[in-house]
């Protein structure tokens, strides 16, 4: 009876023991994952807040560091604002733009084919243009693409402006026929925010427009659309994403845009 208790009692040791391992892996392997996401926010976050910051400097220097008489630096402060950029980081960014000895960024577009054909068009804003196609050029002859030249797939795209609104309240088809006038060309919404888009060069009419209607907004921008996307395999998707993350992960890069159907 003794051993029979003795060898129950090592079997439920053992048991416990090898859950305990498996237990001890598996939230070892939640941590790891967890730990992925986060750093992957975190990287996410710091690239939207540098790519803010740049726009603070483009603004200021374009127009000033009075969000009343800029329109454009107004606009960029919306965009922090929504993106949850810390004060401290937009107030650092307001002082670095006001100094002279601060150098403006230039805004570039680059152009060219990433593997299996898909077209990508990237807009940056750098201080040294000669580093950052030097980078780009790298970034495509390393993933089997090739940088092309200006106008080579821009066509390939339509350029919109947007602006997120609060539509709290709002008769939105009302608003869209007063907005048409301005260059609205459609808005689509969900209960939480409007946006409306817009052709790009109706920029600043259709701010102005939402401005003085007294509207809220909340975010505003470009995006670029393709006129036609491809589908690729699940490998070819790999291949293109080395490239795109790639590209994404340097600092002079803005956006990125492609060809690739999701």
């Amino acid at each position: 009876m003794w051993f029979a208790y003795t060898a129950i009692l090592c079997a439920c040791e053992r048991v416990f023991i090898s859950f305990a391992f498996y237990t001890c892996i598996s939230m070892g392997r939640a941590f790891e994952f967890r730990k992925a996401r986060k750093m992957k926010r975190w990287s996410a976050m710091s690239k939207t807040f540098t790519r803010i910051g740049k726009d603070i400097v483009m603004a200021i220097k374009e127009g000033g560091s009075d969000p009343e008489n800029n329109a454009k630096l107004r606009a960029v402060m919306q965009n922090a604002k929504a993106a949850n950029m810390p004060k401290d980081n937009v107030e650092r960014a307001i002082k670095k733009a006001s100094d002279k000895d601060t150098s403006n960024y230039k805004e570039m577009v680059y152009e060219g084919y990433g593997p299996h054909g898909i077209a990508i068009l990237i807009e940056t804003a750098t201080d040294n243009t000669t580093r950052t196609v030097a980078n780009v050029r790298s970034y495509f002859n390393k993933c089997n693409g090739s940088l092309g030249t200006t106008g080579s797939v821009d066509f390939m795209f339509d350029r919109k402006c947007f602006f997120k609104i609060n539509p709290e309240g709002l008769d939105l088809e009302e608003i869209e026929l007063e907005l048409i006038d301005f260059g609205a060309e459609e808005i689509e919404s969900d209960e939480e925010e409007a946006i409306v888009y817009g052709p790009f060069v109706e920029y600043g009419n259709l701010q102005k427009a939402i401005e003085e209607r007294g509207l809220e907004i909340i975010e505003s921008g470009s995006e670029r659309f393709p006129h036609d996307t491809k589908t690729l395999s699940e490998e070819e998707k790999t291949d293109l994403e080395k490239l795109l993350e790639k590209i994404e992960e340097d600092d002079d890069v803005q956006n990125v845009y492609h060809t690739m159907a999701d």
